[in-house]
């Protein structure tokens, strides 16, 4: 197998994070997915790749929380050309169309649930929260939906806009959208990201993750509230990312972080008000190697 640069280490996830699913709200939540990240390296041999990594995540423990947890998130993701990806945080999407920067085609993601007794994702390993306790856990969901994405000034410059529907633990639709600017030093031992994102949401998502109904009322002491459609976080995120040896052939290194800021629409939630916080930042290091299958 031949090794080639990992441009960029994601999760997903996150991330989704995803903010903006490996967590309860998007991938990681400030994990750099793929679509964010670098592919600006020498051309891939193969056409299928295999990347396999991890990364440690020091992030909130559940969307809104106060509390931090630390979570050491899997990363396998799975790359057919420049048309087909899966992977946690990306999600399982093709490049229906892939022309002239233009890419668009459908997506399907995967947001785990969430727990009431800590809050955390399935991957916790230390901290968590209980002020969830009462609140009931959450499904895990399943989002059908499409994306379309633009390149500009060679690529460097990216705008992404998702659209899903959710089914199981939520039924909402969710809309995330992206710009990010990448870059690397010339001689390509160093590359780097930035960007703005958003997330919005209809009411039946934001009500599952941030409404207070009446048994949960009853269960926790906080006032019922029915949250409503509209913004559910805006923040900005950056990533550096280390190549291993020549071209990548050791894998790479990303150090990524973000902060998020709720909106108004789930941030005046009485659990968010009583028991929250609408600043949220995620600061993580992952690793990542690639495989030429």
């Amino acid at each position: 197998m031949r090794h080639i640069l990992l441009a960029s280490l994601a999760l997903a996830a996150t991330t989704t994070a995803a903010t903006p699913a490996l967590a309860q709200q998007g991938p990681a939540p400030g994990v750099p997915t793929t679509i964010e990240g670098q592919r600006q390296a020498p051309p891939q041999q193969a056409d299928l790749t295999l990347t396999i990594g991890f990364a440690p995540v020091l992030s909130p423990a559940w969307q809104g929380s106060t509390d931090y947890a630390l979570s050491i998130f899997p990363d396998i993701r799975l790359n057919y050309k420049d048309d087909l990806f899966f992977s946690v945080p990306d999600g399982l999407g093709w490049n229906a169309v892939n022309r002239n920067g233009w890419k668009i085609g459908p997506l399907a993601k995967l947001r785990f649930g969430r727990n009431e007794d800590n809050g955390g994702s399935p991957f916790l390993i230390a901290g968590g929260s209980d002020a969830l306790q009462g609140m009931g856990d959450v499904d895990l969901a399943l989002e059908f939906g499409g994306f379309v994405q633009k390149g500009f000034v060679n690529n460097q410059l990216r705008a992404r806009a998702e659209v899903r529907q959710g089914t199981g633990g939520h039924e909402g639709v969710v809309a995330d959208t992206n710009l990010s600017w990448n870059g690397m030093k010339r001689d390509r031992s160093l590359l780097y990201s930035a960007g703005v994102r958003a997330t919005w949401a209809s009411s039946d998502y934001t009500n599952a993750y941030f409404g207070v109904n009446a048994l949960q009322s009853a269960a926790t002491g906080l006032a019922p509230f029915r949250t409503g459609s509209g913004l559910v976080s805006a923040g900005v995120n950056a990533s550096l990312t280390k190549p291993l040896g020549r071209f990548g052939r050791d894998g790479a290194v990303t150090l990524f972080s973000s902060y998020d800021r709720l909106g108004d629409v789930v941030a005046d939630s009485t659990l968010i008000r009583e028991r929250g916080e609408r600043n949220q930042f995620t600061l993580g290091l992952a690793y990542g190697y690639r495989f030429g299958l």
